[in-house]
């Protein structure tokens, strides 16, 4: 008993360690000097949440797109990529969630189609870094008195709780039958601080990440 109530003593000192570095450790999206829309990226300074700082967005009529394509997910080898030590296993499983998961999402707003034609969008997507959770401590560091209190602050602002994984992409959108690009941005995508559920298991907060990402992008364009 003495040795356990140690060992919980320890993962508490851990989690308030993480609670006061947290705010400086974050790791931000970078304009990937690998992706084909990069010279067109632009910082966002009205991004608040940090979820997307470098974007470009031409005008567009996006009710005009009836159809779209979606390339298979690539994962960024750029030196400027930012997984950190994501086995390859990890990136593999998360750039084949990605595809599904927005596949899924773009066919409540879009006909999936395979080749150009009028009237249809073409997206390519790049997985270009992510992190996984910390087992045990991302889920006892929302009950404990400190990281409750911070993670309760960084739902509010929008922002990541602690110990928890992520995930960043690029998104680009072309005119299929034009190649032009209509839009183009990177992202980082993580789950509300106080989603338990999305703390349990090393890819599970990296994929609700991609969850929201998916859903932000079809809002986008309706």
């Amino acid at each position: 008993m003495k040795k356990s109530g140690q060992s919980v003593r320890l993962v508490a000192a851990a989690a308030c360690l993480g609670i006061t570095l947290a705010g400086c450790s974050n790791v931000q999206p970078v304009k990937y000097a690998g992706i084909a829309s990069s010279p067109s990226l632009r910082a966002d300074a009205q991004d608040r949440s940090w979820r997307v700082p470098y974007e470009y967005a031409a005008q567009v009529n996006w009710s005009t797109y009836r159809s779209a394509i979606l390339d298979p997910v690539t994962i960024y080898q750029g030196a400027d990529h930012q997984f950190g030590d994501m086995s390859t296993p990890d990136k593999s499983a998360l750039a084949s969630y990605m595809q599904t998961t927005f596949e899924k999402k773009l066919r409540t707003r879009f006909d999936l189609a395979n080749t150009p034609a009028p009237n249809t969008l073409r997206l390519r997507l790049t997985l270009t870094g992510g992190a996984t959770t910390t087992p045990v401590i991302s889920t006892l560091s929302r009950f404990d008195i400190a990281g409750g209190l911070y993670n309760g602050v960084q739902a509010v602002r929008g922002r990541e709780g602690t110990f928890t994984g992520y995930v960043m992409y690029a998104v680009e959108i072309y005119d299929a039958s034009t190649n032009r690009l209509l839009r183009a941005y990177v992202s980082k995508q993580y789950p509300n601080p106080m989603n338990i559920g999305a703390s349990f298991g090393s890819l599970s907060a990296a994929k609700t990440g991609i969850d929201k990402g998916a859903d932000a992008l079809v809002a986008q364009l309706d």
